[in-house]
C-alpha cells in the first residue's frame, strides 16, 4: 500500500497551510518518501510535519536529509521509557511558535507589565522536566547507536519478511499493506476470515494468542479512519523489533500450528 504521489501532489495548492504525514505506518508498514513530500510542500509554501514514531527506531534517520520543518517520536518506541519524546525543527520555525505551557525555565523576563519567553528549545520546558525519563532516553539511544542503526535496519527487514512469509500461509488471513519485505516496517496488521466467509474480530485472534504467551495488538491501533478506508472493523497487529527472533514468528503462524486453532476454534 504505497503511497499515491500522483493523487498527493494533486491535493496541494497555495491554500495548503501544513502537511502532516507518518514516516513509516503504525498499521500497514509503508515507508513513505519524506523527501518527496517535503519538496512538493515547500514548493507551495506549506509547512511539513513528521510521526517518525515508527522510522526512528528502525532506520537510520537524517534529520537534515528528510527536508521535513518538524519531526516528532517517542522514547518508548525505542526501548526508552514512556512519557518522554522528541521535537526536531527548524530553529527559526520554533522560535517563532509560542510556547504552550508555563512555569519555570521557560521564561526571559518577567515584570509586573508583562514576559517574555527563552529561545527554542527552554520555551517549551515548562516546569520540572521529566530528568528519569530524559536520562533513561538518552541511554535507549546510545544503546541503538552502539548495536548500529544499519545492523537494526537489517535485522528488522529479515525477522518481518520471515514473519510474512508463514502468515501469508495462513489460509482467510489478508495483510494490511505491503505483504513483501520491500519498503515497508516491522509493522504487520491483518484480517482473518473463517472458512465460512465470516470474519474472525480481532479480539478473539489476540485472545487466543495471549493464552499461548503470544502478545498482538487488537484494533483501530489509533487510526480508525485508515481501517474504514479498507472496509474492516479492525485488526490484528504484530510487531517486531530487533529483540524479535524467528522461534517467535514461529509461534504465531502456520510453523506453529496455530493456523489450525485461527481457523476451526474462533467463530
Amino acid at each position: 500500500m504505497d503511497l499515491d504521489k500522483a493523487a498527493a501532489e494533486g491535493l496541494l495548492n497555495e491554500r495548503t497551510k501544513i502537511i502532516s504525514v507518518a514516516y513509516v505506518s503504525n498499521v500497514l508498514g509503508t515507508i513513505n518518501p519524506i523527501s518527496e513530500i517535503a519538496a512538493l510542500g515547500h514548493a507551495v509554501g506549506a509547512t511539513v510535519v513528521v510521526d517518525a514514531s515508527q522510522a526512528v527506531p528502525q532506520l537510520a534517520v537524517n534529520m537534515a536529509d528528510l527536508g521535513a520543518d518538524l519531526v516528532a517520536f517517542t522514547g518508548h518506541k525505542m526501548v526508552g521509557p514512556t512519557g518522554i519524546g522528541v521535537l526536531w525543527g527548524r530553529y527559526e520555525l520554533l522560535a517563532a511558535l509560542p510556547p504552550f505551557l508555563g512555569g519555570g525555565e521557560m521564561i526571559e523576563v518577567v515584570t509586573m507589565a508583562g514576559s517574555t519567553y527563552a529561545p527554542p528549545p527552554h520555551r517549551f520546558e515548562a516546569g520540572t522536566p521529566p530528568i528519569a525519563q530524559a536520562v533513561g532516553l538518552a541511554a535507549a539511544a546510545q544503546y541503538l547507536s552502539a548495536i548500529g542503526m544499519d545492523q537494526i535496519t537489517a535485522h528488522e527487514h529479515d525477522i518481518t519478511a520471515y514473519a510474512l512469509e508463514g502468515l501469508r500461509s495462513l489460509r482467510g488471513l489478508k495483510v494490511l499493506g505491503p505483504d513483501q519485505p520491500v519498503a515497508r516496517g516491522g509493522a504487520v496488521s491483518f484480517t482473518l476470515t473463517a472458512p465460512d466467509g465470516q470474519p474472525i474480530h480481532p479480539h478473539d485472534v489476540s485472545h487466543l494468542l495471549d493464552s499461548r504467551g503470544i502478545a498482538v495488538r487488537a484494533g483501530h491501533h489509533c487510526a480508525r479512519p485508515l481501517h474504514e478506508r479498507f472496509g474492516v472493523q479492525s485488526s490484528t497487529r504484530a510487531s517486531f523489533y530487533l529483540y524479535t527472533t524467528r522461534a517467535e514468528i514461529d509461534a504465531t503462524d502456520r510453523r506453529s500450528g496455530l493456523h489450525e486453532c485461527f481457523l476451526r476454534g474462533l467463530r
